[in-house]
């Protein structure tokens, strides 16, 4: 095992050690995906959110271990990136790896355990208080994270934690880290696309054209339909994919 830990929080190494080594048998399990799971582990003042990614196929150990850097790297670096443009997400600790001599067995990413009120998916799924006003303000956030080069490919509904700050004022804070590409400049397609799996509703797209239009000066109309249209296009390739996944598990009976 080896790791990598920001140097304010070396007077905590020995017991983040402890939790990666342990992360099975300890800790306090926050999401317990098919795929990552998440556990807080707590400390004096400080709360620790430690991710676990699924163990590689056979090929990504091999790709992980000399060729790719592993999720658990990329998010801790894309999140000294990003606080270092002054885009929200929560404060990161560190990384570490489970290697064998030719392999990557497994890796953790620990930041500090953010508290929040809502995340962009309650937007999507109740009438949730001061909808608008919120949405606004995400789409500003997402405007200027454009206009600081950043492409957050996982730019989903549940991939934005949101402090209600009080006065009609909310922060935003981005997880899920590990697929971001960093540009000099992004171009209006891109930023379209990139706002495409945020939600299926078609007045909230309305609203974040209206408020991304005002923001970058371009044509509204054409904001949203740019927009709208690669939502579309999304919503139909991913049921879709649930359609295809249904009927193979449907032969495989």
């Amino acid at each position: 095992m080896i790791g990598i830990i920001s140097p304010n929080y070396n007077s905590y190494k020995s017991f983040i050690f402890d939790c990666i080594l342990n992360f099975y048998s300890s800790g306090k399990m926050l999401s317990n995906g098919k795929r990552n799971k998440i556990k807080i582990f707590e400390i004096d003042s400080l709360t620790l959110n430690i991710k676990s990614f699924k163990k590689p196929n056979v090929i990504n150990k091999f790709v992980y271990r000399f060729f790719r850097k592993s999720k658990a790297q990329r998010s801790y670096e894309f999140a000294l990136n990003l606080l270092e443009k002054g885009i929200g997400t929560p404060k990161p600790i560190g990384y570490f790896e489970n290697r064998s001599l030719f392999t990557l067995q497994d890796s953790y990413y620990a930041c500090e355990h953010l508290k929040y009120d809502l995340t962009y998916r309650e937007l999507v799924e109740t009438d949730y208080p001061d909808a608008e006003n919120i949405l606004r303000q995400f789409t500003q956030f997402t405007y200027d994270m454009h206009q600081k080069g950043v492409e957050f490919l996982d730019h989903s509904p549940g991939n934005t934690l949101i402090q209600n700050k009080g006065n009609g004022k909310y922060d935003f804070f981005l997880v899920d880290l590990n697929r971001m590409k960093f540009h000099e400049s992004i171009d209006f397609q891109t930023r379209m696309k990139n706002l495409s799996k945020i939600t299926p509703h078609k007045e909230m797209v309305a609203v974040m054209s209206n408020e991304y239009a005002k923001l970058s000066g371009e044509n509204e109309e054409l904001v949203f339909n740019t927009m709208w249209q690669l939502t579309a296009d999304f919503q139909y390739r991913f049921y879709r994919k649930k359609r295809i996944k249904k009927h193979l598990k449907f032969w495989k009976k």
